[in-house]
């Protein structure tokens, strides 16, 4: 099959599946190698009757993670922190003060910096575990979207109202509490707020200029086109308006574009921002759920067992948006289905209507 003719049954299906779902409002997508010699930018759909396209702005969700893994990666380089470093060299006794009680034990002064990198740290989750009583975190934010929360406010708030899950070490937990840590521990060593670093340190000398933290930082360049609308099943979130998802921080906080996520996946694969040596550290898998693994602020994602064309790595959000490189076809996969319905479809979208057809 010509490769045109591959781009256009792609783009039919993203346009089809939007026109035919009523949860799907946008989407953006961008398939890129350059073994194949084929870059293709693709949107579908529309926000608030603006029709959508692959220039325009989207929240990353949890694909901000990886920018926080790499900022501390790159701290690491510099020599001003180590991987195994107690988290407490670093946080103040506010914040580790019954951060960690598990079964009796106060686990918070046996937790490493890889242990919150790689959600080995037992710490719950605030933004997906549920407590025993009273409001899930998600739906504090969605009835009071004007409030402002601090990544300490947050920290507090996993403390007050849930459990560790284990002892540091022991196995996999995702938590968004262990990347706010991370996000505050990142201010502490460089002394400056943590959006600023993302930019120092990523955005501005990877020339990302429409990428910036939301509710914290502006992008260098403005875009004149809206942020694509998020959809909580059929909530529609104005990111820009919703201050609550100030609590997302260094967990996926970031709104970016389609080209710039991909210059940093580019420059991660090409050993341009941190050392082959840091990302080979980065990359040291433990199994999280069938067919995905995490290392340090990265997923590795296998879709098919004992068949290494199809192994993936980069991070996944939970609006379905993805951020993926697959060393074995050199094809980067990138964009959002701004739905957190699509988290598992998006995933079934890649394979079979990207993927499958490129290998055809």
């Amino acid at each position: 099959m010509e490769k045109k003719e591959v781009r256009k049954e792609i783009e039919l299906k993203l346009n089809r599946s939007v026109a035919s779902d009523p949860k799907l409002h946008n989407v953006y997508l961008l398939v890129h190698s350059d073994k194949l010699g084929i870059h293709w930018p693709i949107a579908a759909g529309e926000t608030d009757g603006f029709p959508a396209n692959p220039i325009q702005p989207f929240h990353t969700a949890s694909i901000g993670k990886t920018f926080t893994s790499v900022i501390i990666a790159t701290l690491v380089e510099e020599g001003l922190v180590k991987f195994d470093d107690p988290i407490a060299n670093y946080l103040p006794e506010d914040i580790l003060k019954d951060l960690h009680l598990f079964k009796g034990k106060d686990y918070t002064y046996d937790i490493q910096i890889k242990h919150l990198l790689n959600n080995t740290s037992g710490i719950a989750d605030y933004f997906e575990d549920k407590p025993k009583h009273g409001r899930t975190f998600m739906e504090e934010i969605l009835e009071n979207p004007s409030r402002y929360w601090t990544p300490q406010e947050t920290i507090q708030w996993t403390k007050e109202h849930l459990k560790p899950c284990f002892s540091p070490g022991k196995r996999i937990h995702y938590t968004d509490t262990g990347y706010n840590l991370l996000g505050l521990i990142i201010e502490s060593i460089t002394s400056k707020p943590y959006h600023e670093v993302l930019h120092d340190y990523i955005f501005t000398p990877l020339n990302m200029n429409h990428s910036f933290l939301s509710q914290y930082s502006i992008s260098a360049i403005q875009n004149n086109d809206p942020i694509a609308n998020l959809y909580i099943d059929d909530l529609k979130i104005n990111v820009d308006q919703y201050r609550s998802f100030s609590s997302f921080y260094a967990g996926g906080q970031t709104v970016s574009t389609l080209e710039d996520l991909l210059i940093f996946m580019k420059a991660l694969v090409n050993n341009q921002i941190i050392q082959k040596e840091t990302l080979d550290i980065m990359q040291q898998w433990n199994k999280m759920w069938i067919g995905l693994d995490y290392g340090y602020g990265l997923m590795r994602l296998r879709f098919l067992p004992f068949t290494r064309k199809y192994i993936g790595w980069g991070h996944l959000g939970a609006s379905g948006s993805s951020m993926l490189y697959f060393p074995d076809m050199d094809v980067y996969i990138v964009g959002s289905f701004n739905q957190t319905a699509y988290q598992t479809k998006s995933m079934n979208y890649i394979f079979f209507n990207v993927l499958r057809k490129l290998v055809k």
